[in-house]
Order: C-alpha cells, then structure tokens, then sequence
C-alpha cells in the first residue's frame, strides 16, 4: 500500500530517500479533439481560469487541436486521437478523466455531470482494453471525487505523487488514485482558494525537477518541502506565470517542456533559465481558444505508460 502523507516535511524527507527506477515521461500521449466546442457551465462553477462571457469560435479551436498534435507527432512524441463527441462539449482535457500506469487504465470519479458523461466513453476504454490488453481499474461512482492527474502530479520517474485537495479531489478520492497508480508515497495537500486543480500548480519535470507557483498552496510549507527535494533543481513561477498557464506544461520525449504560447509568452527570464539549466527545450503550441475552458496544453495530453 502506498504512504500517504499529511506533513509536507515528512514527505519531503521519504522523498529524497527514493530513488529514479522508472522513465519520467509517457511513451505515447493521447489526445480528444473538441466537437462544437464550446464552455460547460458547470464546469465554471469551480473553475475560475474559464473565461466564460468571451465568445467562443469552434473551428479556430479545432484548427490549434489539430496544430497540437501535428506538433507533437512531427517532434517525435507518438500520438493517439480519439474523436470528439458533440455530447461533450468541453470535452478536450482527457487527463482528468482517463490515465494509465504500466499495464493500467485508471478512469477517474468526476464531480460535474458532464465529465461524468465523458468518463463513460466506451471507444476510449475498449481501445485500451482490446489493443493495448490494459486493465481497467473504473474509480467512477464509489461516492467520492478523484479528478486523476488533473489533482494528481505524479513523478513517474519516482513513483511519487502530489495531490491538490479541492471541490475535485476529495481525501478518499486522494487515497483510490495512489492506489490505482500503485505509488510509492503521496503528499495531500489543501490548494489555495480558487484553484481547482494541483496541475495548474505545479509540474513534475521528468524526475529532472518541480515547477511550482508557491501562491497556489494554501499552506507555505507544502511548496517549501517539496522545494527541498530537489534543490537546485526547482523551477519556482509567479502568479502571473500560473494564470497564463505556465504551471500546466508537461516533459514529454527526451528533452522536451510543452506549453501553450500564453504560457511561454508569460516566461520571466529567470523561470527560461531555470528551464534551460535543467536540459529541457520549451515547445509552445497556440492554444488559446481552448484555454477559455480553463485548461491548457498539459491538460489536454493523455499519457500512455
């Protein structure tokens, strides 16, 4: 059974006691493209990043999903699209409801009706099940809240994680995923007022390092700790860094950091050179008609282990 973890120090040390045994990237992504795009309302009720009184164009949307793949696929990075479903409008950040771990497909326990409704796809779970011979591990409907690895940064190259409590990650849903994930250790920990999800906070970098917002904690101690773990190796961002989505990027290939261009274009010197020192490349995708539903680029890649 994985340990689970209130006192941010504690976890801090078991930590740094871990060796790097597993790849730190996903050997494939895959992605959902948008269908009619357009912005859930229930979705805004405890997203505060969607921008819901800007017009929403669904083609120009479409049009970046497809650059998004394109790009991934052209820098190496194999990629999976599954078809949207009109159903589910908003339904482009699959992270939160679908993700693997060797051997696994974890479906995540969605708070709002229409996620719920996207959980149920069944193409995407037989795609799994019948091609890649995955067992399915189904959270939904145990009567607790488990939004995957939108509350959940793993470090896969550790088997360690980091969950972001909030109105879509309970503590019961916290303890299903380190599970299901088969993790080592799990720090839980309470998210500042406003933020909905722990990867909007922060980023594992491919065992290399964190990215981390200090202000998207709501106990000091929690971005210190984790800090420590890797020293000289963290990549601290600022509030204005996070709210153009700086925080949900995601190493993918060898050397690669993506993020959307709001993201990149938000960059202080410093954070690009934190970045570089630690041998990542930022690659930037324009993604903003999608991230007025609150979400961007990190959000929108399933990963495949």
């Amino acid at each position: 059974m994985p340990s689970l973890y209130d006192d941010p120090d504690a976890f801090a040390v078991h930590a740094r006691s871990i060796p790097q045994r597993a790849p730190g990237v996903p050997r494939a992504v895959f992605l959902v493209s948008p269908a009619q795009f357009r912005l859930a309302e229930e979705s805004a009720r405890d997203n505060a990043y969607m921008r819901m009184t800007t017009a929403v164009d669904p083609w120009r949307a479409l049009a970046q999903h497809q650059a998004l793949a394109q790009a991934l696929a052209c820098a190496g990075v194999p990629v999976q699209v599954f078809p949207g479903d009109p159903r589910t409008p908003d339904a482009v950040f699959p992270n939160n409801v679908f993700a693997t771990a060797p051997g696994r497909l974890v479906i995540g326990a969605m708070r709002h009706p229409v996620r719920q409704q996207e959980a149920r796809r069944e193409d995407i779970r037989a795609w799994f099940r019948t091609l890649l011979h995955y067992h399915e591990i189904d959270l939904s409907g145990r009567g607790f809240v488990a939004e995957l690895t939108g509350s959940l940064v793993i470090d896969r190259s550790r088997g360690i994680g980091f969950c972001g409590l909030s109105e879509r990650c309970d503590r019961a849903g916290a303890t299903a995923m380190a599970a299901a994930f088969g993790l080592q250790a799990v720090l839980i920990y309470e998210l500042a007022p406003g933020e909905y999800h722990g990867n909007v906070v922060m980023s594992a970098l491919d065992g290399r390092g964190l990215l981390l917002c200090p202000d998207g904690f709501a106990d000091a101690r929690v971005p210190r700790a984790l800090a420590s773990i890797h020293a000289d190796t963290t990549v601290t961002i600022d509030a204005a860094e996070k709210a153009a989505f700086a925080g949900n990027c995601i190493a993918l290939g060898a050397d690669g950091l993506w993020m959307s261009a709001c993201a990149q274009a938000a960059l202080r010197p410093a954070t690009r050179a934190a970045v570089t020192r630690l041998g990542l490349r930022i690659h930037a995708v324009e993604l903003d008609e999608l991230e007025k539903a609150g979400g961007s680029l990190r959000c929108m890649i399933g990963e495949i282990y």
